[in-house]
């Protein structure tokens, strides 16, 4: 015989059973006052019986269903914490303050959801080394647009991974199978360019000796990347724009157009709205590319991920060397304007000074400077840096980066960071949640 189970929400069910009660206790009451008044008997000290009753019967269903909800999730508390991947809850530290046991499970839930959301960063997006709350909204807004076939704008400073990000939106998308075709429009002369993405014809030109199909065509069925989009001509713009809108393409000096199935992926570090106002770039052109933005985070704004960022580079370079504590400190207070490229070419500059271990002296004289230019743009409000920026910003700049260097001299242990920063640990709580300051992803690179 078939097994039947029927599911009913617990929504559902829990308010069900005590409109149950309530009905049973009004109908109950009803006839015992009937009862006891027909046979001319008060009925006050019955119903103060069965008052008692409903009561210890109520009690007795609120803590059956409170043990059936809560004991499962004590279990898996409990054997969360005995794998040692989340920080235990109600220890009494200041950054857990235990209010009552569901803030308390509240608390550990946002550890849990955490770091799962990591773990999906890392297995998902190998290639991406980042486990900060910037780059995983970043990676968060990849899983959303590489499904679809929208045309997606990334955005950001160089350096900061637009072609890797590009890269992993095909590689989640459905044309991940179909080919991959990446050109960079700043490096090819503009005589050049329209001809590398439409290809042309025999003769077309001088030096056109063949027949040469462009990137459009070997990217039919997949996705092409157009990098430094923000360096195109006017005139190449335009014949993008149609092959946007049409899906067709014309080689230089052909007659026949031809069709194209494409995704178009492409990257600028320029503010293109500024350049659309001063007629430098396309305004139909603009509004068909950024279908979907994404902006990608400077490295100075995730300075979290320099640790992941440095052992990733070591790995891959030279497994053997290891960085100091002091070396990183002032990896993590150098601002970075060449970003994630910046920081690669210096790890591996310092890793063929150094021997085994990369020291202070090994970094560039500009990295070594970097906290005592800090300091000279607070003693001198006249310094361009310091034009750019109020007090309070350059405050709390220095503020965070200060925290984020303790946290990593002491592997995370946010006690011992509160004592080098000669701070009270509730204050170096709230100054964490302030700055949004990743502790875990700090202390997994201890």
């Amino acid at each position: 015989m078939k097994d039947k189970r029927y599911f009913i929400n617990l929504y559902i069910i829990i308010p069900v059973i005590f409109a149950g009660i309530a009905l049973l206790s009004v109908l109950i009451s009803y006839r015992v006052v009937s009862h006891y008044l027909a046979k001319g008997l008060r009925p006050e000290w019955p119903l103060a019986f069965w008052a008692l009753v409903l009561v210890l019967f109520t009690l007795t269903c609120g803590l059956l269903i409170v043990k059936f909800l809560i004991d499962p999730i004590k279990r898996f508390v409990a054997q969360t914490q005995s794998l040692g991947v989340v920080r235990p809850m109600g220890d009494g530290s200041p950054q857990t303050p235990p209010k009552n046991e569901i803030s308390t499970f509240e608390t550990f839930f946002e550890q849990v959801t955490e770091l799962l959301s990591k773990v999906e960063a890392r297995e998902l997006f190998p290639n991406i080394v980042g486990q900060s709350k910037a780059i995983r909204s970043v990676l968060n807004q990849l899983l959303k647009v590489a499904p679809s076939d929208a045309s997606v704008l990334v955005m950001g400073e160089t350096g900061t991974g637009k072609e890797l990000v590009a890269e992993a939106i095909h590689g989640h998308s459905q044309r991940r199978h179909k080919p991959w075709v990446a050109i960079n429009c700043a490096a090819i002369p503009e005589g050049l360019l329209e001809s590398e993405l439409f290809g042309h014809e025999k003769g077309a030109f001088t030096g056109a000796t063949a027949q040469k199909p462009g990137k459009f065509e070997a990217a039919h069925g997949g996705t092409i990347f157009l990098d430094e989009i923000g360096d195109m001509p006017l005139d190449t713009q335009a014949k993008v724009l149609r092959a946007l809108e049409e899906k067709q393409i014309q080689r230089v000096g052909a007659i026949t157009p031809i069709k194209v199935d494409v995704r178009f992926i492409t990257a600028t570090n320029r503010d293109l709205e500024a350049m659309v106002k001063a007629g430098r770039f396309r305004q139909d052109l603009f509004f068909r590319l950024s279908g979907f933005t994404i902006q990608l985070p400077p490295l100075r704004k995730r300075r979290e991920d320099i640790p992941l960022l440095v052992d990733h580079f070591l790995e891959g370079y030279d497994p053997r060397k290891r960085i100091t504590p002091q070396t990183l400190q002032q990896l993590m207070a150098h601002d970075w304007p060449g970003n994630v490229r910046e920081l690669q070419n210096m790890v591996k500059s310092a890793a063929l000074l150094a021997g085994d271990r990369i020291e202070p002296h090994h970094l560039p004289a500009t990295i070594q400077r970097s906290l005592g230019v800090v300091c000279q743009e607070l003693a001198n409000p006249e310094s361009g840096q310091a034009q750019n920026n109020n007090l309070d910003h350059r405050l709390s700049r220095i503020e965070k980066g200060m925290i984020i260097e303790a946290l990593a001299r002491c592997g995370g242990v946010q006690v011992q960071a509160a004592k080098i920063l000669g701070i009270k640990e509730r204050s170096l709580w709230h100054r964490i949640r302030k700055y949004e300051i990743d502790v875990t992803a700090i202390k997994k690179n201890r």
